[in-house]
């Protein structure tokens, strides 16, 4: 993000909802939309400026142009699922099928709570300029380690019996994923119905066997 100026007499030039800090959400919220109406390469940083009802001049106040943009918007997803997931592991202490139930619920109601974003996540993150995927990619491939390891501390235990875990957790990530590209509201399946549907076929392929640790 670029702030480009500082100061009262900056801040006098400019909107007033840009000197509230309001034009931050604003232009976030309109460059989500026209990221997902029109994708990455057929948006414009003018389209972006309209959406949020803004001029190009307070648009680049905060933001040098749309790679910024979507870099941003794909950092702020990331860090809100990270937070999501780190949260409902610190709940569920050290059982892997506690955690893994964790993980699956996290997952799931991220997915549909933030369903443009994740599917401007699987979408636009390719174009991401090389370095700034290099290092975003760095810290999203870190979130399917976790479920890893949860996989391979219920293999060592004898909770989970899957003779491959590499692939129960690739499945259980894509399975996970997919929900942002179905999903509707008015489908008649609530969210709670989806985490248990979800939570039962991840347990389901890592073949729990609860009494078998115990």
């Amino acid at each position: 993000m670029m702030v480009r100026g500082t100061g009262d007499a900056a801040a006098d030039r400019l909107p007033a909802a840009v000197a509230r800090g309001d034009g931050l959400t604003a232009i976030m919220r309109a460059a989500r939309t026209v990221f997902a109406d029109r994708g990455y390469h057929g948006a414009s940083i003018r389209d972006i400026a309209k959406e949020a009802g803004l001029s190009l001049s307070a648009l680049y106040y905060y933001y040098s142009g749309k790679q910024d943009l979507l870099h941003a918007l794909l950092e702020d997803t990331l860090a809100d699922y990270r937070s999501s997931c780190t949260e409902v592991l610190a709940e569920a202490g050290d059982d892997p099928a506690a955690r893994l139930r964790g993980f699956v619920r996290a997952t799931v109601e991220y997915r549909v709570r933030r369903q443009v974003d994740s599917l401007l996540a699987l979408q636009e993150t390719r174009n991401l300029e090389p370095d700034r995927l290099e290092s975003f990619a760095e810290r999203r491939d870190a979130l399917p380690g976790l479920l890893r390891e949860i996989i391979e501390d219920g293999v060592a235990g004898g909770l989970f019996a899957t003779p491959y875990p590499d692939e129960a957790q690739r499945t259980i990530l894509a399975m996970c994923n997919a929900i942002a590209q179905w999903y509707q509201p008015s489908g008649g399946l609530t969210v709670t119905d989806l985490v248990e549907r979800y939570i039962h076929m991840a347990l389901t392929l890592v073949e729990y066997r609860p009494h078998e640790g115990r």
